[in-house]
């Protein structure tokens, strides 16, 4: 089980591991031992998390998200198999609560009549700057 707030809980069944072969540092044991992981956890069918974060976390996850509704998180950082499931439990946590948090709703505001009044004022003069670049007429 994986606990990501005192409410939320993700259980095992959710989420499956599989290893296999990491590219990068390992000399001769980077090509006999599967240390990379990858982590899918099924979000979309999770009974833990609700449906606003399940949205959120969509959008989130960007590409690591599935046509399934699967988020699959890939971690090859360290020769280590399990600092490695580690580390891709950690992003998963990292990336479920950052969809937790509700994004603040915007408020359109209004200019002030102040401002208004210098911006027209300031492109009327810059206005003016310009028509004396023009040709002069000859009377």
């Amino acid at each position: 089980m994986l606990r990501i707030t005192d409410d939320i809980t993700l259980h095992d069944w959710e989420m499956t591991e599989s290893f296999i072969r990491a590219s990068g540092p390992g000399g001769q044991n980077v090509n006999k031992v599967s240390t990379a992981v990858e982590l899918r956890f099924e979000a979309a069918r999770s009974p833990s998390l609700p449906d606003p974060v399940k949205a959120r976390l969509k959008r989130l996850a960007g590409r690591r998200w599935t046509k399934d509704g699967a988020i699959i998180i890939q971690c090859d950082d360290t020769r280590s198999q399990a600092r490695n499931r580690e580390i891709a439990r950690a992003r998963l946590a990292e990336l479920i609560g950052k969809a937790l948090v509700k994004p603040k709703r915007r408020i359109a505001t209004k200019p002030t009549y102040g401002s208004v009044k210098r911006r027209l004022a300031a492109k009327k003069a810059r206005s003016d700057v310009k028509a004396l670049r023009g040709k002069v007429a000859e009377d």
